[in-house]
């Protein structure tokens, strides 16, 4: 980095201009207490600014003065502001009330900030193991010789072969206790940064959505040429490296075993006692689902450009009058240049020029409907030949049989998708029965659903005939 750069960022970028701004320490602790450290990515202005007044009190009852007197609101969208930038101030569909989140630059700020204290513990060994992993498998995938990749092979199955002898001769070698909290507190640290990352990829996403938007509005090009350009970016950031490694992370993620893996490995290392005696946060646990809900909002980013593209096909209304405004130019430019010497013949003729008039006082007045006066007879029990049995042989499906399976399957594990639920409690009423599961699907509070994957499911009718159904790829959860 050189001079210029550096004093460019010291002017331009949130991360520094929250370290010198002069309420910085009340700024990224309350942040910190807010959104970082109980993990949460948003959070409606009424409960910020009543957590933000309490830490306000508190501080000023502490302190013995008053050092921040303006309200918690007041505050709150200055630091939204954009020539601030720590926060971002949104609304969320469907909502009324503001919402705010943290920004990248600012979860980067606390990030920095947390490191500089003294670390009583810092692991080295689980760093350079990671170093000669990393490498390997580069090193390793990246050789194009099959010779080479099989004689490595066959040295990793030397020495497995050979670890498994030292085992069942009685000499199993166990991690010590250091080398267990060094690399549990790795795991941790890199854990949280996942979920730091995901904050920068989704703002990543929503400039390029910003850049969408001022596009369509200021463009004066052609449709095929704005979409040309706004697909070929699409493409770029998708097949760039970071796009390539989210779409391969999220793919990994989305993978039900790859879940149940992950989550009895946790479990299995907070059972562990040197684990314990760290006192680890529990909710680590629960990791994974986090870096679900941060996948989500990345992908509804997404979502919201191809919404945005939609809009702009659908509606052409300010094409079409741009289009009528040239050809009014048109008109008046031809007019101008005809004043000073027409032309003797005839320069245009218009086939009607009378004016379609509707005038509200030539509506006839409203004239109440006749009521029809009708006798009174008594009606006589008539004969039908037609079969009445279809009234009475509608299909109902049970939603709340089907909410207690559910409930009995979460009970053995974490998360199940519909079509494993399915293999343990088939369909009984075929169509109808999948579709209600699909709707329940929509209204589950943790439910996931993929239309990238699919699962296919599959039933009896009552004539026995085996029917399939193709269905997007959807995962129940606690």
């Amino acid at each position: 980095m050189d001079y210029q750069q550096l004093v460019s960022l010291r002017q331009l970028h949130p991360a520094w201009r929250l370290l010198r701004a002069d309420n910085a320490p009340l700024i990224i602790s309350f942040l910190q207490q807010a959104f970082v450290g109980p993990n949460q990515r948003s959070l409606e202005q009424a409960n910020l600014a009543s957590k933000l007044d309490d830490l306000i009190y508190n501080l000023q009852q502490s302190l013995g003065q008053t050092l921040f007197p303006r309200a918690a609101n007041a505050y709150l969208d200055d630091w939204a502001d954009n020539s601030n930038g720590w926060l971002r101030k949104f609304y969320p569909p469907g909502s009324d009330e503001a919402h705010y989140e943290l920004t990248a630059a600012t979860e980067k700020t606390i990030e920095w900030l947390s490191n500089l204290g003294k670390r009583q513990f810092v692991g080295t060994e689980s760093r350079l193991m990671s170093i000669f992993d990393l490498l390997r498998q580069v090193v390793e995938g990246s050789e194009t010789d099959p010779d080479t990749r099989i004689a490595e092979l066959e040295k990793r199955k030397a020495a497995l072969d050979t670890e498994i002898a030292r085992i069942k001769a009685g000499q199993i070698d166990l991690m010590d206790a250091t080398r267990v909290r060094e690399r549990f507190l790795a795991i941790n640290d890199s854990a949280d940064s996942l979920l730091a990352d995901f904050r920068e990829i989704e703002q990543n996403f929503r400039d390029l959505d910003r850049q969408v938007r001022e596009r369509i509005a200021t463009w004066e090009g052609g449709k095929g040429a704005l979409l040309e350009e706004f697909f070929g970016e699409r493409d770029a950031i998708a097949d760039s490296d970071q796009g390539r490694s989210f779409r391969a992370f999220w793919e990994f993620l989305m993978s039900p075993s790859r879940q149940d893996e992950l989550s009895g490995l946790l479990q299995k290392i907070f059972n562990m006692p040197p684990v314990q005696s760290l006192e680890p946060d529990r909710r680590l646990l629960r990791i994974h689902y986090e870096w679900l809900k941060a996948g989500e909002a990345a992908q509804r980013t997404v979502a919201r450009l191809s919404e945005q593209l939609r809009r702009y096909l659908d509606d052409q209304a300010w094409l079409e009058n741009k289009r009528i405004m040239n050809l009014l130019r048109d008109i008046e430019a031809k007019a101008l240049s005809l004043r000073q010497q027409p032309p003797e013949k005839e320069i245009i003729s218009l086939n009607d020029v009378r004016v379609e008039m509707n005038l509200p006082l030539d509506r006839p007045l409203y004239c109440p409907p006749l009521k029809p006066r009708i006798d009174t007879q008594l009606l006589l029990e008539g004969t039908s030949d037609n079969d009445a049995d279809a009234l009475f042989g509608q299909i109902h499906v049970d939603k709340s049989r089907l909410q207690e399976n559910l409930r009995l399957a979460l009970r053995q594990q974490p998360q199940i998708s519909l079509g494993d639920l399915l293999h343990h409690y088939p369909l009984q009423q075929g169509l109808a029965e999948l579709v209600t599961w699909l709707e329940l699907a929509t209204t589950h509070s943790r439910c996931v659903l993929d239309e990238h994957h699919t699962q296919l499911i599959s039933w009896h009718d009552e004539q026995g005939v085996q029917r399939r159904a193709s269905v997007p790829l959807i995962i129940f959860s606690h």
